[in-house]
């Protein structure tokens, strides 16, 4: 590898680019300017290894063109961002990017005189919020962890890779956000922040997220095999369309509910900002998962679709056992039973958007008014409320 204050060697008879001359006859250390191009790497089972963006830089290989390029199992540098081929990957990079925000920038001052009133808020509301603390705090880093740690390495793709790195940094901005409103509100950190494993609920939760992340964290893991790409497509199904897809919905429903009955309005604005980080990955995340799909049809079996299924089924009713222990009594308009009609709901969309069949037919959403907070259009501009006018929010569009 070149130091910064190396000047890169011209070839020279003895070792010419491309040479399978030996420059280092002596058998002194190997020479770091040997342009050879080395050998594929096979993992255990046999196949290639994937392109990772550290290999040796070989001297006149030739440029990278968009056929080349791959989601998974891409043979091309990935360290070549350009031309693209996944323009979507870039133009959700290029969106996220506009809309940047950070939790400080939302007053906390109305939250913290309404936790601090002991009659402002019921019991069953304050269970709700710590609850909801609880999941969130531990469920952004669970998702960050994926992302780094095994999602990045497999998706041989730099369009893909670029908006990874960008949904990494805003899943640690959601994080901070937990941290500061635990703080605002001067709540107990160890009972928030460890709740995944103290509340049987939440852990059930991380406990059935956790095991479809082993295997991409596994060192030995690769993809480039049948079996591979599939456990490495339902790993994906996991995290993007369960986790962030539909359990983070429930959420949502409820903090966005103290927002309309103009509660903890600081906790529901910052809520509303991760709901719409958490919709462009899902978006995302799905993008990806179709064009795997598109890329190796082979990977679609019906097994494999009636496993997805099975396991959008099993999260739901480890999201129905969450939602009933979060609100044991009906509370602000809702009640558990809504949670479970909109869940199912939610999960038919999810299936349909992957092209799988629904799950739970003639499912309805009880809840109408969460398309338009979705939507985030708003007669005024989203950030008037912000403390800081931040120089980005002229650049947002919610289209």
């Amino acid at each position: 590898m070149l130091d910064f204050e190396d000047t890169p060697r011209q070839g020279t008879p003895e070792h010419k680019p491309g040479s399978t001359a030996n420059p280092n006859p002596a058998g002194n250390a190997p020479d770091p300017y040997a342009l050879d191009k080395q050998p594929e790497k096979t993992n255990q089972s046999g196949a290639e290894e994937a392109v990772t963006g550290l290999e040796q830089v070989e001297l006149g290989a030739g440029r990278v063109s968009v056929d080349e390029k791959r989601i998974i199992n891409c043979r091309a540098d990935v360290n070549q961002l350009v031309p693209f081929k996944y323009t979507w990957a870039w133009e959700k990079y290029l969106n996220a990017c506009a809309n940047h925000w950070m939790p400080q920038e939302v007053s906390m001052s109305a939250d913290i005189a309404m936790w601090q009133d002991p009659d402002a808020l019921t019991e069953d509301e304050r269970l709700i919020l710590k609850r909801g603390f609880g999941f969130f705090a531990s469920s952004e880093s669970l998702v960050a962890n994926n992302i780094v740690l095994g999602v990045y390495k497999h998706l041989t793709n730099p369009e893909c890779r670029q908006y990874l790195l960008r949904q990494a940094f805003e899943e640690a901005v959601h994080g901070h956000t937990f941290q500061y409103i635990v703080e605002s509100l001067n709540l107990d950190e160890g009972e928030i922040f460890n709740m995944y494993r103290e509340l049987p609920s939440v852990h059930n939760k991380a406990a059935w997220a956790m095991q479809y992340t082993q295997s991409l964290n596994d060192p030995n893991f690769q993809t480039g095999t049948h079996e591979n790409d599939q456990i490495f497509l339902r790993d994906l199904i996991a995290f993007y369309v369960i986790f962030e897809g539909i359990w983070f919905y429930a959420g949502f429903v409820q903090y966005l509910s103290f927002g309309r009955r103009n509660k903890m309005t600081g906790t529901a604005e910052q809520m509303q900002y991760i709901m719409r980080d958490e919709s462009m990955h899902l978006n995302f995340g799905i993008d990806v998962i179709n064009q795997i799909k598109i890329e190796n049809p082979n990977l679609w079996t019906q097994e494999f679709q009636d496993e997805a299924r099975r396991m959008i089924d099993e999260a739901m009713h480890l999201e129905i056992e969450y939602a009933h222990d979060t609100m044991p009594r009906g509370v602000l308009g809702l009640n558990a039973s809504m949670f479970d009609e909109y869940m199912k709901f939610i999960a038919n969309r999810r299936c349909s958007q992957i092209g799988l069949a629904e799950l739970y037919p003639g499912a309805e959403n009880p809840f109408p008014w969460m398309s338009e907070m979705m939507d985030l259009k708003k007669e005024k501009n989203f950030f008037e409320t912000r403390v800081i006018e931040y120089q980005s929010g002229g650049a947002l569009s919610w289209d």
